[in-house]
């Protein structure tokens, strides 16, 4: 069959009373979605499971697909604990904890400003290589030498590829570990979460490689279209003509981890893991305290990113959800992800949402059916 026709889909896994709109919405979704996306679709509310589907061939809820950019929100969940704990502070500058970062003029950039993508770092002319991307600590390097390309501090604009190498070097510099051996120590293995900054070789049968975008005539127009600067600032913070396709799908950037968009990981583990910040979940206390989310899921900054042109886009390290879906509450903090994931918890409803998919959506970054699905959640969980 054609990828671009629809087809029928069989919905796999359960759902909680009170929840069975949500998997017609699934199924309805996926069925008209021209690219046959295989899918994951987890949400948890109160620490309680209450819908766990999956579709498509080749995937199943135990699957592995990358998540891009909703590693963020993993990354970053690690940088809340260590605020929390006292060990950063959000008002310290970066270069009090990492001297070389000074240079250029950057030298007053605070924590808080960096986690809202302040630092006017989204990238470098002529880009990074693909073992640069891959290695955090490489990029970290590079970066602190550079000058900003805004006044840091000043303006946002999304550092899409390296925010995670730059918070990611400050938490090492403060505790000698990585973000991802922190993540690993403090929230995966205690909470039980299949969902890693560095995907071991022994999982790899579970890897669900990625698809590239498929797009319509008629989406591949609208994309030719738009405006794009090859030079600009959205081609260096993407890395363009870099192929995130192949390059995630190469066992040896999963292995690395990069903090930014290194993360695979099931619908499953992306609720889990925003479960864990609200409530109680698998037996353990909640990760965050309330005041610890109030801080992190508020706009860091007002304003139009430089590089994506979205407006009152960040808090700190999460993306603010209720931007795009307006019933969630304004409190609500989470990420998307390249290929269509979605991860984000919305302390309003109780509600920990997780979506990923096998195929990247187009025009890129959280597939556009998410809007459906969330809708769907929230009234179930309102019913």
């Amino acid at each position: 069959m054609s990828d671009q026709s629809a087809v029928n889909v069989t919905v796999h896994g359960t759902v909680a009373a009170g929840f069975e709109a949500v998997r017609d919405e699934f199924a309805a979704v996926l069925t008209e979605e021209h690219n046959e996306p295989g899918a994951q679709l987890a949400v948890y509310r109160d620490g309680r499971p209450v819908v766990d589907l999956w579709a498509g061939d080749g995937i199943d809820g135990d699957s592995l697909p990358a998540v891009f950019s909703s590693t963020k929100g993993a990354a970053h969940l690690v940088v809340a604990l260590l605020v929390q704990d006292g060990t950063l502070d959000l008002d310290r500058t970066v270069a009090s904890y990492w001297p070389e970062f000074a240079a250029e003029g950057k030298g007053a950039l605070t924590l808080r400003e960096l986690l809202g993508h302040r630092a006017g770092l989204v990238g470098v002319e002529g880009g990074f290589s693909e073992a640069e991307l891959a290695d955090d600590r490489m990029l970290a390097a590079r970066l602190a030498e550079r000058a900003p390309f805004w006044e840091p501090g000043k303006e946002y604009g999304y550092h899409a590829l390296v925010i995670g190498a730059l918070t990611g070097e400050v938490v090492r510099r403060a505790t000698g570990r990585s973000i991802q051996e922190l993540f690993e120590e403090r929230v995966r293995v205690p909470y039980g979460l299949d969902l890693y900054l560095g995907q071991p070789a022994g999982l790899e049968p579970r890897y669900v490689p990625i698809r590239p975008m498929n797009p319509t005539p008629e989406q591949k127009a609208e994309l030719a279209a738009r405006p794009f600067d090859p030079q600009g600032l959205q081609a260096m913070a993407f890395n363009v003509p870099t192929d995130l396709v192949a390059w995630i799908n190469t066992p040896s950037a999963r292995a690395l981890g990069p903090a930014s968009v290194g993360g695979v990981g099931s619908a499953r583990a992306l609720a889990g893991m925003y479960a864990a910040t609200l409530s109680e979940f698998a037996g353990r206390p909640a990760l965050l305290k309330p005041e610890t989310r109030a801080e992190f899921a508020g706009l860091g900054l007002a304003g139009t990113d430089r590089v994506t042109l979205e407006t009152d886009h960040f808090g700190l390290g999460f993306e603010r959800p209720q931007m795009v879906y307006p019933a969630l509450g304004v409190d609500a903090y989470g990420h998307c992800g390249a290929a269509g994931s979605q991860a984000f918890a919305d302390p309003a409803s109780g509600i920990a949402y997780g979506y990923t998919r096998r195929r990247f959506a187009f025009p890129g970054g959280a597939a556009p059916e998410n809007t459906r699905l969330v809708a769907a959640v929230l009234g179930a969980a309102r019913g």
